[in-house]
C-alpha cells in the first residue's frame, strides 16, 4: 500500500460521511430517542413502533459509516508501524485489502437509499413456455433464491405454489423477511433464460427454457394503501402440495382479485382460511404499492435506461450450463461458475446491477 492509496481511502470516507449525511442522522437519532423517554410513548403502540423503526434505520447507516471509519483507523495505525519498520509491507497490504473490501461493501449498500429498499419482499417465479422443461427451470430458480436467502439470514416463507404436471413448479410465491430484502432483490425482475442439455429429452438435445421473476416490496402498517372492499373478488379452494391430509380436506386457500387493476394474489401458507385471507390481502397491497411506485417513476422519467420489458425473448440473464457461464445482459457481469450461482451465489450480479443503477442516477 502507498501513501496515495491511504489518502484515497481517507477521501472516500469523507464522501461516505456526506453521502450518508452522518451529522444530520446523528441529530435525528438523538431527537427521536428523546421522545422514547416520555412515559406516554407506548400509549400509541403503532406510532411508537414506527418511531423505533426509524431510529433503527438511522442507526443502521451510522453503523455502516463507523465500520468504514474503524477500518481506516486500523489501516492508519498499521501504516505508521510500517513506516517505523515494526511490521512488514505484506502485513499492511493485508489490512489494506480488508479495508478496501469493507469500503466497497458499504458503498454498495449505500445505494439502497429508497424508502421501500429497507422492506421485506415477495418474490414470484412463473414458468414460461416449454412445459416440463420450464417447470423444472422454475424449480431450479426457486432453489437458487432459497439458498441465497438462507446464506444472507433472511426468513423465507412459501406463500403459494403450483406444481408442474410431470415435474418442477409452474409458479411459486416466496416471502423474504428481513431488512433490505427488496433492495437487494429488486434487480431480479425480468425473464431468466436457461440453456442446457435437457434431462427430459431422450435424444439429449440442447433446450432453452424461460421463467419470469417478479419482486414486490412487502408493505407493513407504516405504508397506507387504500383498497375499497367493493373492488375485491374472493375465491376459496383446496390447497395443494405439502402439508399433510389437511390441505386436501378444507378450502383454506384463498384467491383475491382487485377488479380495477386486475391484480390477483393467492395464499395457501396457513391452515386457517382467515390467516390466508390476511396474507393474500397483504400481498395485494404490496403489488398495488409497487404499481404506484412504477407510475411515479414513469411520471418522473426515472425508469432505468435500457430496462427491458418482462416478456419472453427479453431476458435479463442467461444461464448456459454446457458453456459453463452465466451472464447478465444489462450489466455484462459474467461468471464461469454456473454451479455456484445456482447454489445461491448471486451477490456479484445483485451488486453489479445496483451499482450501475446508482451510477446512472448520478448522471
Amino acid at each position: 500500500m502507498t501513501a496515495d492509496q491511504l489518502i484515497e481511502l481517507q477521501n472516500r470516507l469523507s464522501l461516505l460521511n456526506r453521502y450518508l449525511d452522518v451529522p444530520d442522522r446523528t441529530i435525528q437519532i438523538e431527537e427521536k430517542q428523546q421522545s422514547t423517554y416520555d412515559p406516554s410513548f407506548w400509549d400509541d403502540p403503532d406510532k411508537a413502533e414506527s418511531i423505533m423503526k426509524e431510529i433503527n434505520g438511522l442507526k443502521h447507516w451510522i453503523a455502516m459509516y463507523d465500520r468504514a471509519k474503524s477500518a481506516l483507523e486500523d489501516l492508519e495505525v498499521h501504516y505508521e508501524f510500517f513506516k517505523e519498520d515494526e511490521i512488514s509491507e505484506e502485513e499492511v497490504d493485508v489490512v489494506y485489502q480488508k479495508a478496501i473490501d469493507i469500503f466497497e461493501d458499504i458503498e454498495f449498500r449505500a445505494t439502497l437509499n429508497e424508502p421501500q429498499d429497507a422492506m421485506s419482499c415477495i418474490l414470484e417465479i412463473n414458468a414460461g413456455a416449454g412445459g416440463t422443461e420450464a417447470c423444472d427451470w422454475t424449480d431450479m430458480l426457486m432453489r437458487m433464491y432459497l439458498m441465497w436467502g438462507e446464506k444472507n439470514g433472511y426468513k423465507i416463507k412459501e406463500l403459494n405454489r403450483q406444481d408442474g404436471d410431470v415435474a418442477g413448479i409452474k409458479s411459486v410465491s416466496l416471502e423474504f423477511g428481513g431488512e433490505y430484502a427488496f433492495g437487494m432483490l429488486k434487480g431480479e425482475n425480468g425473464v431468466h433464460r436457461l440453456v442446457r442439455v435437457s434431462p427430459f429429452n431422450a435424444q439429449g438435445k440442447r433446450m432453452t427454457s424461460f421463467a419470469s421473476v417478479f419482486v414486490h416490496p412487502l408493505v407493513d402498517n407504516d405504508i397506507e394503501v387504500e383498497i375499497n372492499p367493493a373492488d375485491l373478488e374472493w375465491d376459496t379452494f383446496r390447497a395443494s402440495g405439502a402439508g399433510g391430509q389437511h390441505v386436501n380436506k378444507t378450502e383454506s386457500a384463498v384467491r383475491v382479485r382487485h377488479l380495477p387493476s386486475g391484480l390477483v394474489a393467492e395464499c395457501q401458507q396457513e391452515r386457517s382460511q382467515h390467516m390466508n385471507r390476511e396474507k393474500a390481502l397483504q400481498m395485494l397491497r404490496s403489488r398495488l404499492y409497487e404499481l404506484e411506485l412504477e407510475k411515479q417513476r414513469a411520471e418522473k422519467d426515472e425508469i432505468e435506461s435500457g430496462k427491458q420489458k418482462n416478456e419472453w425473448g427479453s431476458q435479463i440473464r442467461s444461464y448456459v450450463l454446457d458453456d459453463r457461464r452465466v451472464k447478465d445482459h444489462r450489466t455484462s457481469y459474467e461468471t464461469r461458475n454456473p454451479d455456484a450461482v445456482l447454489d445461491g451465489d448471486l451477490d456479484g450480479f445483485l451488486k453489479a446491477w445496483l451499482m450501475e443503477q446508482a451510477g446512472g442516477n448520478k448522471n
